[in-house]
């Protein structure tokens, strides 16, 4: 356990091996806030009083890789009585209970758009890949087992239909990469976009029945939340088309496992692209690995050097701006504001600004 050596107001605390790149340094420049790191086990008494007496928390998004008791859950907000900000690392908040959160005063935020370039390519590299079939056609090369390299022949990415679940950073970014380098028809199911918006980020606002039906790729872009969990079973995979592909870079618990691996056994699609699991890292004996047609990452896709730097710059600027009480742009839980700006003037003798009006999508944009 390490703490900075200022005895100041504002408390901060990250677990370790979760403090994003550059953060320490940009909120260590500051006198009046002070961070501390934990470790992974159980807290003893000198965490427990670091616990107690935090403000915020700057905390990962990845549930396998973070000890469970440091999820911002009832157990966690149970000993952190002055908790006013939980963040997350990236995109994704499954780490967070967020009605918990919500009920408490809490306000949640995240680094949404950090990584959207990042997971996007990821999206399109692996388009490109089965529909080329370069997964089956390399394994096939190294084991020797090729005999005719027609029996590998793929087709090509232009001209043919995106549908994306979930028109956010990544998805928007998905669906302008799509359009401007291959020239194909989007499509998209958001239900918290208007058809004006979609249309404006470069798509055709579809239901989800017609999106699976259409689509020649199928990328799913949203996070995991009650609504979205398990959203892609044995139904919607029954609506795709048979020469269709499955990409998710998203989460592994918004599509069904075991449905998919039947659509895959009974030849209802044409292969998937897999970089989300519902346990992370899966087995090498997972059912989905056994299948050519199926290429698989372990939850990297928005894992670069590139990403990895912004995504940290974003979140302490973010934790900067929120202790300070400046417009914060990344809220999941807006409805907390009133309950959260009373808890933060009482804390710090201030009231915070209201956040914008519109989410701040090109918050990331700065520092590409």
């Amino acid at each position: 356990m390490e703490m900075n050596n200022v005895v100041n107001s504002k408390r901060v605390f990250c677990v370790q091996p979760h403090r994003p790149i550059g953060f320490g340094e940009m909120l260590g420049k500051r006198g009046d806030i002070r961070l501390d790191m934990l470790e992974q086990k159980a807290p003893d008494e000198a965490a427990l009083q670091i616990l107690a007496a935090a403000h915020a928390y700057q905390m990962s998004s990845a549930r396998d890789e973070l000890a469970p008791h440091y999820h911002a859950r009832a157990e966690l907000l149970g000993r952190t009585p002055n908790l006013l900000i939980v963040s997350t690392n990236g995109a994704g908040y499954d780490t967070v209970d967020v009605n918990a959160c919500t009920e408490r005063g809490v306000l949640v935020v995240n680094q949404s758009g950090g990584n959207a370039e990042a997971v996007a390519e990821h999206v399109l590299g692996m388009m490109l890949c089965l529909v080329k079939r370069v997964p089956d056609s390399d394994r096939a090369l190294r084991a020797g087992t090729i005999k005719n390299r027609n029996d590998y022949t793929g087709g090509e990415a232009y001209g043919r239909t995106v549908g994306i679940v979930g028109l956010g950073n990544v998805g928007r970014r998905v669906a302008e990469l799509a359009g401007i380098l291959f020239k194909m028809k989007v499509l998209a199911y958001d239900p918290y976009l208007g058809a004006d918006v979609v249309k404006a980020r470069g798509a055709e606002k579809v239901e989800l029945h017609e999106l699976l039906q259409r689509s020649d790729f199928v990328s799913i872009n949203c996070p995991l939340t009650p609504e979205s969990r398990k959203l892609i079973g044995a139904r919607e995979f029954a609506l795709m088309k048979p020469n269709a592909y499955f990409i998710t870079t998203a989460r592994g618990s918004i599509h069904d496992e075991e449905a998919l691996e039947r659509a895959l056994h009974d030849k209802k699609i044409a292969g998937a692209g897999l970089d989300v699991w519902e346990k992370e890292p899966p087995a090498a004996s997972h059912p989905l690995m056994k299948y050519d047609n199926v290429m698989v990452t372990p939850h990297m896709a928005g894992v670069t050097k590139e990403a990895r730097i912004k995504m940290g710059q974003l979140a302490a600027e973010q934790m900067l701006d929120a202790l300070d009480g400046k417009p914060v742009p990344r809220i999941i839980n807006p409805q907390v504001w009133p309950a959260y700006a009373k808890r933060f003037e009482q804390t710090f003798g201030f009231a915070p600004a209201p956040p914008p009006d519109e989410p701040n999508w090109h918050a990331a944009e700065k520092h590409e």
